[in-house]
């Protein structure tokens, strides 16, 4: 017997359960692995209240930790009994003693990465190599605006674009947070509390604008997040963190410049053939010492 944490129905908090369960066999394309640190995030509240639907209940929660293969399926040859690895992207179920997970969602843990760095980095740091890589390629002396520069994503943007040489603008709502996102590298800082962000954006970028900006906050930045891309530049809304954006006209991207919005997602980025070249230098960053994992919460 093994223990989790599951729900059977949305809400709060109160919903979860600490649970005995038998773990499954691995299927033929399934790793089963044994936990030894597990990173909690915000979108697993997404899950727990229903914005996200579990895909049946009773459910288990959580997308993202590392630990030690147990058993393999008959068609995994990737791994073997003992390999130390990591994943960030599901399925459910991370909460738990042991999972049962893809072999195709798994990425391998070089030494120099501990349990505890990436079960705290993977779902964040995979996020930010394909938002600073590839659904934009950004080019050093690029300026950009980065919503919630000092929460777990935003931290690791302000390391990873220190570390390639672009300037990055971050908006917090503190001045607490906002030194700690200029220790982490962030060039510039906006406390949307006190200051108007676009003008701010304007001021900092010589009229200019961004070529990019990055929102993970959804609905309340939307507008603002429009006025601060430079014309015929990309909005990438790529989170929901005060709910989801709705209800858009389609003719405001050409009144604010001809601008491009993309809604990104990891899984369209990790896939079998992609996974492990993402996650590989997200551990080179952190073995490099440019990137540290977060201290966001982690469990053993």
């Amino acid at each position: 017997m093994a223990k989790r944490i599951q729900f059977r129905t949305i809400g709060g908090p109160e919903v979860l359960e600490y649970v005995d369960f038998e773990p499954a066999e691995p299927g033929p394309q399934q790793v089963r692995l044994r936990n030894k640190a597990i990173g909690l995030n915000f979108i697993d509240t997404y899950f727990r209240n229903g914005l996200y639907p579990a895909p049946s209940f009773p459910s288990g929660l959580g997308t993202e930790g590392a630990g030690v293969v147990e058993a393999v399926g008959s068609d995994v040859s990737q791994f073997k009994v003992g390999d130390r690895v990591a994943y960030g992207s599901g399925p459910l179920g991370a909460y738990a003693d042991v999972h049962l997970i893809p072999a195709a969602n798994l990425v391998k843990l070089p030494d120099s990465i501990s349990f505890e760095q990436a079960a705290s980095v993977m779902l964040k740091g995979l996020t930010v190599q394909y938002l600073l890589n590839q659904t934009y390629a950004l080019k050093s002396g690029e300026t950009v605006l980065f919503h919630a520069a000092a929460g777990g994503v935003g931290s690791l943007a302000c390391q990873w674009a220190k570390a390639i040489g672009v300037k990055l603008i971050g908006t917090v709502s503190s001045a607490e947070k906002a030194a700690h996102a200029k220790a982490l590298g962030a060039w510039e800082t906006i406390n949307y509390s006190t200051e108007d962000v676009a003008k701010r954006v304007l001021e900092l970028t010589g009229g200019k604008k961004c070529p990019v900006v990055y929102d993970g906050v959804g609905q309340d930045t939307w507008l603002t997040s429009l006025d601060c891309v430079a014309p015929r530049g990309l909005l990438v809304s790529f989170g929901n963190s005060s709910g989801p954006v709705a209800g858009v006209n389609l003719g405001i991207l050409a009144q604010k410049g001809s601008l491009y919005v993309t809604r990104p997602t990891l899984a369209t980025y990790a896939n079998a053939e992609t996974l492990q070249g993402m996650a590989n230098e997200l551990f080179a960053m952190l073995a490099s010492g440019r990137s540290r994992s977060m201290t966001s919460r982690v469990t053993h």
